[in-house]
Order: structure tokens, then sequence, then C-alpha cells
């Protein structure tokens, strides 16, 4: 009788299916990504305290409402990453780290979006194709383009990467370079492309003449048949960010013309640069 009892209890008890190990293993993953994110957002409201001020471990946990234990643990992990600094008389500040990631995100976020328009007023002043590039990794790499109007149309696409010593943009991109680093850069790509129309002493009178200039050019260095002039872009504190370009064939640039060209060049490269803070002329 016990037994019957206790066997219709359990019959009619609902069921409670079991968790497997998939699902297990689930809700704890699920868990931790939540606990990472939550962790992560803390993180970075740490950060926008500090840069509003909060240099000690009590304003922090004040401003955020957390405990001291929890935002020193945060602190701790930003300062051995760089994004935060400390020391014992000045408290906390932000690190290089932020720094790097701030002017990383300047060349490739802004670089882009301020130069456009610009590059599209020279592209329709002058009806040939205007680039755009940056150092990468030894090479130019091209982040814009505009296309020319001509019947010709100068091959390019964005996305690529070119040598430096052959093209009007690296050559633009190394001009404040010094002599050791311009050789080394002769050397490398001689290695890749022996054949070329200077030898490094002829290439290093050009890059000092171009350097006085304050333009570059390629003179069907780079492709059989195109020309192009360039000119280096600035920052605040004058270094060298990118360049812009302006290519054609050859038979629409005569020495007449790339030498009316290279002002247009320069005066769009100038009025990019005082976008980046930059006060003087290209």
């Amino acid at each position: 009788m016990t037994q019957a009892i206790k066997t219709d209890i359990l019959a009619d008890a609902p069921e409670t299916p079991a968790e497997t190990p998939s699902e297990t293993k689930h809700e704890v993953a699920e868990g931790g990504a939540k606990a990472g994110a939550m962790t992560l957002m803390k993180g970075l409201d740490v950060l926008s305290r500090v840069a509003k001020g909060d240099n000690t471990l009590g304003k922090m946990s004040k401003s955020l409402g957390l405990n001291k234990t929890t935002v020193h643990r945060l602190a701790t992990t930003l300062v051995e990453a760089s994004f935060l600094n400390f020391s014992q008389r000045d408290g906390y500040s932000l690190g290089t780290k932020l720094l790097e990631l701030g002017y990383a995100a300047q060349q490739q976020i802004t670089l882009t979006r301020v130069s456009h328009d610009y590059l599209r007023q020279l592209s329709a002043d002058t009806g040939d194709t205007v680039n755009l590039g940056v150092l990468d990794r030894h090479q130019v790499h091209y982040i814009d383009k505009i296309p020319g109007t001509r019947r010709i149309e100068v091959r390019c696409i964005v996305g690529e990467r070119q040598l430096l010593r052959h093209t009007g943009l690296g050559k633009a991109l190394l001009m404040d370079e010094s002599e050791d680093v311009l050789r080394e850069v002769y050397m490398r790509e001689a290695a890749e492309t022996p054949r070329y129309r200077y030898d490094l002493k002829g290439w290093l009178e050009v890059m000092k003449d171009y350097r006085q200039r304050g333009y570059t050019m390629d003179l069907d260095e780079n492709e059989d048949h195109v020309r192009c002039v360039a000119a280096p872009i600035r920052d605040m504190n004058n270094h060298i960010i990118a360049a812009i370009s302006v290519s054609s064939a050859a038979q629409y640039m005569d020495d007449a013309r790339i030498d009316t060209l290279s002002r247009y060049v320069r005066d769009t490269a100038t009025a990019i640069s005082h976008e980046f803070g930059f006060k003087g002329q290209i």
C-alpha cells in the first residue's frame, strides 16, 4: 500500500527535465559572456572618470558607486595595459595606449572623411584621377580615389599597395626621412624589382630635389606612360600622415602641365593639412 501511494505520487508529479551537459555549458558560457561585458563596461567607466579628473580610488568609487576593491582591480588592469598611468604623487591619469589608439583612429577614420571633398574638387579642377595614400608596412596603401574624366583612365584600386620609390605617393610619404632611411628603402625594393630608372645615388638626389620643391613626381616609373604629381599631408606637429596625387596618361602630363598641377596638388594638400592643425604651407 505504501509503495503504491509513493508510485502514484511520483507519477502525478510534474516532470522536470534534467539538464544536459551541453545546456549546462551553454548557460555557463552565456553567464561568463555577460559578466565579461559588465566588467568591460565598468572598465570603460573607470577610464571616463579618470578623463574627467577623478585621479584617486576614492573619487572613482564615489562617482561610480562601486567599492574601492573593485575599482582598484579594474584600474590595475588598465594600468598594466597602458590605458592608465599611476604615480603616488599624481594618482591616476590617462595612458599612452589611448594616444596610440586616438592617433590611429584619427588617421583611419577622419582622414578619408575630411579629405574626400577636397579630392573630388581637385579631380573636378584637373580632370585627372586623384589618389589618397598612407604608409603601411613599407608600402603605399591607397585608401581613396576619385576617377578622372579623361578618355584614358589611370588604373588604381582602393585598398591596393604599391612600392614606395616608384610612386609619387610613396616619395611624398618619404619626404622627411633621413638619407639612411631612404637608402634602406631603395635597397629593400631593389631586391624585389632590380630594374629601375635611377641608381641609388640618382634617387637620393631626386629625393633631395623633391624635398626642396615640396612635391614629388612619378615619371613613367610605376607604370609605362603614366605620370603623377604628389604632395604630403601634415598634422599639427608637422608630421606627414598621408599623401595625395594627381595621375594621368603621359600625353596629358608634359613638363608645363606638371608645373601647373604641382600648385593645385600642394594647395589641396595644404587645405587638408589645415584640417589636422597644420599651420604652414605645403
